[in-house]
């Protein structure tokens, strides 16, 4: 029983533990543990970095090219993930990130959790002249690690992978964002912090959307959101008439829109709120949790169009809602960072089957205790753009 630390980018962004580290195939094992690591080949994949990370049944892809995003999670033979338009992984040299619409960071949208964030993370926002300020969810699910290692942990079981991402730029802001990521070998679950600190001898804001994202074979006609919902309003007038089916999903329909909710969630006693997609035979699910203090608010989006659109639902707490970041400022909705200062975000993802659906489902309701949803009929101004 021992463990081992394998450092695969420094500071500057170089490779350690010789090359072999990072080329294509290579991989580090202990006991049941193993990192893998290789860079995709061909169309806008070339060049990306791969680290897998295997514990057990559970395997783990994590992006560090792309904000260190998780692209999918195995567990045994269900993946947790969904089907984009998009074939990812995409280099981030392929997301025009500054296209005039603002809409560009769709170009490599595929991943089953993409971070959002850290100056902006919701809507385009122009100013008054119609120039673009901060494009759709921000720039850091496209910004390079600088920093990662990865410890393999025979005696606990457990694969731990540390890294760091900056998100800076001259005479603006500088954010600076570690993440340190838990996979174990005797439970199906991934858990992180990702901690952000403010670099800079000035005040800062920051704002952060974990952009969690569910296809097949958790998404299905039948397929349920579990979740102890305090509030919860349509986003706009395309959500009002889902109101009544928040929590249910459909088949895929061609043509269908995005229909989005904004929530707050009740947390239960340890201040971690649960939401929880069960699959249509309610044998298996996905949930996700996240601390409240940090992550107050959620929005539940749910895109049902055709499975060739890109037919998903997505999870997504955040320290806001994911208007524009000049909305949400009015609204008092930026995290404040003094020079040095850190926050700290806590996620976790689990998969369950069987009986432990049933559980998990208990526990969620509990948290409730019996009380119904606030349900708004209509988007509320102070949420809402």
């Amino acid at each position: 029983m021992a463990s081992s630390t394998v450092t695969l980018i420094d500071a500057r962004g170089d490779a350690q533990a010789g090359s072999a580290a990072i080329a294509d195939g290579s991989s580090h094992s202990l006991g049941p543990l193993t990192v893998r690591t290789q860079r995709l080949r061909g169309g806008r994949r070339e060049g990306v970095l791969e680290v897998e990370l295997v514990a057990g049944t559970t395997r783990v892809i994590v992006l560090p090219d792309r904000g260190l995003g998780l692209w999918k999670i195995f567990s045994g033979a269900i993946a947790l993930g969904w089907q984009s338009p998009v074939q990812g992984p995409v280099h981030p040299r392929h997301v025009p990130l500054a296209e005039p619409s603002g809409l560009g960071w769709l170009d490599g949208f595929d991943e089953l959790v993409a971070r959002c964030g850290l100056v902006s993370n919701g809507a385009p926002d122009f100013d008054a002249s119609g120039t673009l300020r901060h494009g759709l969810h921000g720039r850091i699910a496209h910004l390079p690690a600088h920093w990662l290692e990865v410890t393999l942990d025979d005696t606990a079981g457990t694969i731990t992978l540390k890294g760091a991402v900056d998100e800076t730029r001259f005479l603006s802001h500088a954010l600076l964002m570690t993440t340190t990521l838990t996979v174990d070998a005797n439970r199906p679950r991934v858990q992180w912090t990702d901690a952000v600190t403010n670099l800079s001898d000035r005040p800062a804001t920051m704002q952060m959307l974990y952009h969690i994202n569910f296809g097949p074979p958790l998404l299905g006609a039948g397929a349920e959101l579990v979740a102890a919902v305090e509030e919860l309003a349509p986003r706009n007038a395309a959500a009002v008439s889902d109101l009544s089916e928040w929590h249910q999903f459909v088949s895929p329909q061609a043509g269908r829109g995005e229909q989005v909710h904004f929530a707050r969630l009740r947390p239960a006693g340890d201040g971690r709120a649960t939401a929880m997609l069960v699959s249509p035979d309610k044998n298996h699910a996905a949930g996700v949790s996240w601390r409240t203090d940090t992550l107050p608010f959620f929005t539940l989006w749910k895109n049902q169009g055709g499975s060739a659109d890109g037919y998903v639902a997505g999870i997504e707490p955040g320290t806001n809602f994911p208007n524009s970041r000049s909305f949400e400022e009015s609204q008092g909705r930026v995290v404040p960072l003094s020079p040095r200062e850190s926050v700290s975000f806590d996620l976790a993802i689990e998969y369950l089957t069987g009986p432990a659906v049933a559980a998990q489902r208990s526990r969620i309701l509990a948290a409730g205790a019996g009380q119904p949803p606030t349900l708004h009929p209509r988007p509320r101004p102070d949420w809402s753009a």
